[in-house]
């Protein structure tokens, strides 16, 4: 399960930002994930709350912000949104689809006490 790696990242991440902020510990962490990155919400929150036991983030909050998939169609010329890899434009059915967003994970924003 590559997201308990992924969330061993997180917890890395917020911990190094909450002690440069001085904090005593993490409250909430707001976490963007793309609708194609083939990150699963539910194991990467599972994954979460196992890795962060004894740590700043112990017990805290995890929220996930779903971000949409967004290609560019080379046939029609348009921004469009998509739901999978491979998918055809909604707009014009074809399949010359570059990706330009929706593949990305990261930390968008946390609280600390």
């Amino acid at each position: 399960m590559h997201e308990m790696a992924l969330a061993e990242s997180v917890v890395q991440i917020v911990e190094r930002q909450a002690r440069e902020a001085g904090a005593d510990r993490i409250t909430v962490v707001w976490l963007e994930i793309g609708a194609l990155s083939h990150v699963m919400p539910e194991a990467i929150r599972f994954s979460f709350e196992a890795v962060s036991q004894g740590s700043m983030a112990q017990g805290a909050a995890l929220e996930i912000l779903r971000v949409p998939g967004r290609a560019w169609c080379h046939d029609c010329g348009t921004e469009i949104e998509i739901a999978a890899l491979g998918d055809a434009c909604p707009l014009c059915g074809g399949y010359k689809v570059q990706i330009t967003g929706g593949q990305e994970m990261r930390v968008k924003e946390m609280e600390v006490a």
